[in-house]
Order: structure tokens, then sequence, then C-alpha cells
């Protein structure tokens, strides 16, 4: 067998809602899991990523992820694919027929949310600022700017592609256009998959939104990393997610500083123009 697609980012831009929409379709199987990371799994070794739980560090291993034997399509979604530069080859020499969906967001919304996300986890208690303005004294900066702010240059990661594979094997979409108009952004990925695109999934649940810990006490205690790891490897699933709808809020999604705005729209400037010229699409609607 062969995985046939692969969403490969980018981190934050509504790809864990797109991989439950996909997994819908009768001739679609997703990975078991999300972000099997395989094809960037060297990569991710080599900075000593902090999220990698379950390595899937062989190709048995990855295939093991797919049970179905008929001839759906297989696909699977791990948003460190897009940065890494020897990822697009490698998928390439496993697949040379596969086919590569990416979601692009508004750069400095997808680095704050990214933040946002970490910093929720515990991951990290510095500020925004202190990371992006490289005023940060932890012993990771360098990693945290790279996620928020070298990650959020889109242009030469999508050329790796490019470069790579046929354009018509890539699909491009537009995460303002995947939230306001989902329905319709799917079925074209149906299509583009060549599938029946008359398929509607359910679209009302949203995935890996952002929520905090209702008070002090569970963020201490949800921020301590060994403690959380081993609640989640004791509870199932469904008793994870009534508890944690008990202890956290969605309401309380705090608000970036202006300045910081300004100071992002005119560090992603340059190469928000250059992606608006490679793909032909006017994306200064990002730094406004």
């Amino acid at each position: 067998m062969k995985v046939d697609f692969f969403i490969v980012g980018a981190p934050k831009s509504g790809t864990t809602s797109l991989y439950y929409y996909l997994n819908e379709h009768p001739d679609i199987e997703m990975s078991s899991y999300k972000e099997p990371n395989f094809f960037s799994d060297e990569s991710l070794q080599g900075q000593n990523i902090y999220h990698i739980k379950n390595r899937v560090n062989s190709l048995e291993k990855y295939h093991s992820l797919f049970k179905r034997q008929d001839s759906c399509l297989k696909g699977e979604a791990s948003v460190s694919y897009l940065f890494y530069d020897d990822v697009p080859a490698k998928i390439m020499s496993y697949n040379s027929k596969a086919k590569i969906i990416i979601v692009l967001r508004n750069p400095i919304e997808r680095a704050y949310s990214h933040y946002l996300m970490d910093h929720s986890l515990g991951l990290i208690s510095e500020s925004f600022e202190s990371i992006i303005r490289k005023k940060s004294k932890n012993r990771k900066a360098y990693f945290f700017y790279q996620q928020y702010v070298e990650v959020s240059k889109y242009t030469k990661q999508i050329k790796r592609y490019f470069q790579v594979f046929e354009k018509e094997n890539i699909h491009i979409i537009d995460y303002e256009d995947f939230k306001t108009n989902t329905s319709y952004v799917v079925s074209c990925i149906f299509s583009f998959l060549g599938l029946n695109s008359d398929f509607r999934p359910s679209l009302e649940n949203r995935h890996n939104v952002y929520t905090a810990p209702r008070n002090s006490l569970i963020r201490h205690f949800y921020t301590n990393i060994p403690f959380r790891r081993g609640v989640i490897r004791l509870l199932p699933r469904y008793l994870r997610h009534y508890i944690k709808r008990i202890l956290f809020t969605s309401d309380k999604k705090p608000i970036m500083l202006d300045e910081t705005k300004i100071f992002l729209k005119e560090h992603f400037k340059n190469d928000v123009k250059k992606l608006s010229i490679l793909l032909n699409k006017d994306f200064a609607k990002w730094i406004k």
C-alpha cells in the first residue's frame, strides 16, 4: 500500500478539523492518529522536539496506522512536513503520485495562535513579545522563534514542494475561505482527490480550538507535563474530553498587543509579497 495524500501544514490553520472532515468520506481512510510525522522524524529528533510521544520511524509502523484493506484513498496530516526542507523529496521518493494539501493562514494570527497553544500547554511561560523580539532567556527561545515566526514565512516552504511535485498535485487553501465557506472548500478537496464531491461530512464540530484553564489551580496541574501525560495514559479519550469541558473555557482568548501586530506586519511584509507573486494571489490583506 501507499499513502495517497498529505496535509502538510501550516500549523494552527485548521488542519485538525480538516483531518476529521476528510476522514468521514467513505472512500478515505486517514491515519489512526493525526501527525505521525514519519517523513520529518529525523528533523524533529535532531531538534529534540518536545511534543513527540510515539515515534513513527519505520515504514512498517507507518503503514500500521491504516487498517482498511479496500481500495480507499489513504491520507495523513503532519504539519511539520511544510517546514523541513528534506520532506518534499522524501514524500516524492515514497509516492511520486502523492497529492499535497496546504492550508495558509494569516502569518501573524498563525504565529500568535501557535504561541497561545504552547502557553496553555505549559510549554512556555515567557511573553509572546519576548520570543518574537529575541529577548527571551529561555534555552529553547530559538526553537519557539522558529515555531512562531519562521514557520509563518510560507514562500520558501511552498517553493520546495513546487520544485518536487507538479503543481496540479498541490492544492493550496486560504484559511479564511476554509473558515467561512467550509463545505465548499472541503468539496473542492474531494474533487482534487478524484472523489465524489457531493458527499457532505458533518461540519458542526470544530477541533483543536483555543481553551484555557478556568483558574490558576487547574493551570498549575495542567501545565505540569509529566502529570498531564500520566492522566492521558490512564483515562479513556471520552472521559478526558468530558473533564476538559468542565475545567477549561474557550472565552478568554488573549488579544495581541497593537504594537506587536505592527511589528509583525513589517516583519512579514516581504515574504507576503513574494508569496502573492508565487501563487498569483494577493495576500496583502494579511499585512494591512
